[in-house]
């Protein structure tokens, strides 16, 4: 009977993660969350600037959008809120047609996010090559370090030494310890040396105001008509497929770096979910930062969702009650965190003399593309699709050349034989119709396929016109040695041609 009465508290505690006792897990990601819910704060007015928003729906954005996505997403300890890409791409929409039909795009993005989800468009990030993955990493903290340069341009003197401190606190602090996380204390000390010595140095507080209030749901203020839906639909499902891509790639950037697994396809609802939160809100959309994911996961040391949904919570609070103290705190601070997590992003292992020496051309090249258009457009999508189909490209070449024919005429010269091996697809199959001897060979010719493999519908045709060529000269060709899956192939498209 003890037995049977202690199995559901057993049952029970098997549900609760071992963390949830570990003072030290709980700590970290306390403090984890409150440097990333300060550093939201400019970053999110700086984004509201861009799509041309009052900063408070920039705010609103971030708080939801963290808030939701740490109970509906599919990866730990990931940062989403309010963010330069899908600013850029909500911007025109806001200038020509208002904040009705921003808010209206934005929850019919997460609706385009949720049935893209379901439908397993996160499988299509196994297409994605390392190259193109490191040359995405490399791009991100060239553009977070570039993002920093502006607010180190035509400032005070003053800001020059505060981020040179702010720097050395985050590098020298963790070997005093661990236990506080080295930005806080970076942002802590700053702000205490600017407002004590009173300092004249730019502020949070001078990238705009701050709300005073949490935001309250409603509808988007737009005529419910098709011309409403037609107008917003362009821009909601760039915004679903930028945000998606950058997710996506985050989630499996934060998967190398914590050895986890997290569910893309759980993840990529969640963004739609915490979109459409969002959009009844009055938020402007957001999706996964990397250099918050970065801060968070990377410098802090945070593992779960309580710090994802911290990093919103805080944020708020921050705004809401503790406005007037956020608002002292210098951008220097803020500008040394984000040099230092770009440093710590940028994967120093790849540019290394030996590593490229070692790495074929063709992925080093991938790799430089990525970058260079990532950095050259300010679009970290447009750098993804770009490079994989790159890469595609690099594969088709080198994979094409793998293919080979080998001739050889019976003794009693009434037979040819040609032994191809290889893969035949489109790159590699072209080149075959030029390798056979249509004018030379006796009349019956084998072409032997037991060492290929028939791939596509452009082999079967260069099969087909190799065939034509000989029976315009009377002649006779069997092909031999099919595969199985390369037979069904090649029955069911022959003579299609």
């Amino acid at each position: 009977m003890s037995s049977a009465a202690a199995t559901p508290g057993t049952w029970l505690r098997g549900l609760k993660p071992d963390w949830l006792n570990d003072p030290g897990v709980w700590r970290t990601e306390v403090l984890a969350g409150l440097v990333v819910g300060l550093a939201l704060i400019p970053e999110a007015i700086s984004f509201s600037i861009i799509a041309g928003v009052d900063p408070a729906i920039g705010l609103f954005a971030s708080f939801t959008m963290a808030v939701v996505i740490s109970v509906v997403g599919g990866r730990r300890g990931m940062i989403s809120a309010a963010t330069g890409a899908v600013a850029l791409v909500i911007a025109p929409l806001n200038r020509e047609h208002g904040l009705g039909h921003l808010f209206a795009a934005v929850i019919l993005a997460g609706v385009f996010q949720v049935v893209l989800g379901a439908l397993g468009v996160a499988k299509l990030m196994r297409f994605v090559p390392r190259s193109v993955m490191v040359g995405f990493v490399n791009a991100l903290a060239i553009l977070i370090f570039m993002a920093q340069v502006p607010e180190m341009h035509d400032v005070p003197w003053a800001v020059y030494p505060l981020v040179i401190g702010g720097l050395a606190l985050m590098v020298f602090f963790p070997k005093v310890t661990r236990v506080v996380p080295a930005p806080l204390v970076s942002i802590v000390v700053l702000t205490v040396i600017t407002v004590g010595a009173g300092i004249a140095v730019p502020t949070v507080g001078d990238k705009g105001a701050l709300p005073s209030s949490l935001p309250v749901p409603g509808l988007p203020d737009v005529p419910f008509t098709l011309d409403t839906l037609t107008t917003i639909a362009p821009y909601a499902f760039a915004m679903a497929l930028v945000g998606l891509m950058e997710s996506l790639m985050t989630a499996k950037l934060v998967d190398d770096i914590t050895d986890t697994r997290s569910s893309k396809t759980r993840e990529s609802i969640g963004q739609g979910v915490a979109n459409i939160v969002t959009g009844f809100f009055g938020g402007m959309g957001g999706c996964a930062m990397i250099g918050q994911t970065m801060i968070n996961v990377k410098v802090s040391g945070a593992r779960t969702r309580v710090s994802t949904f911290l990093a919103g919570v805080f944020l708020m609070v921050l705004c809401v009650a503790f406005g007037p103290v956020v608002s002292d705190i210098p951008m220097a601070a803020l500008v040394a965190v984000m040099v230092m997590v770009a440093f710590a992003t940028f994967d120093w292992h790849s540019v290394a003399p030996r590593t490229l020496k070692r790495m074929p051309a063709g992925e080093t090249a991938v790799m430089a593309i990525t970058v260079t258009v990532v950095v050259a457009t300010g679009n970290l999508a447009i750098g993804v699709v770009v490079g994989s189909l790159t890469s595609m490209a690099v594969f088709a070449r080198r994979v094409a050349h793998l293919a080979g024919i080998t001739a050889v005429t019976d003794p009693d010269g009434r037979t040819a034989v040609y032994r191809v091996t290889g893969e035949l697809f489109f790159a590699s199959s072209n080149d075959l119709v030029g390798r056979f001897d249509y004018a030379g060979d006796p009349e019956k010719v084998v072409i032997d396929l037991s060492a290929a493999h028939v791939w596509d519908a452009s082999s079967v045709a260069t099969l087909d016109a190799i065939e034509a060529k000989y029976a315009q000269r009377g002649k006779t060709v069997e092909i031999t040695g099919l595969n199985d899956p390369s037979a069904d192939l090649h029955a069911r498209l022959t003579g299609g041609h």
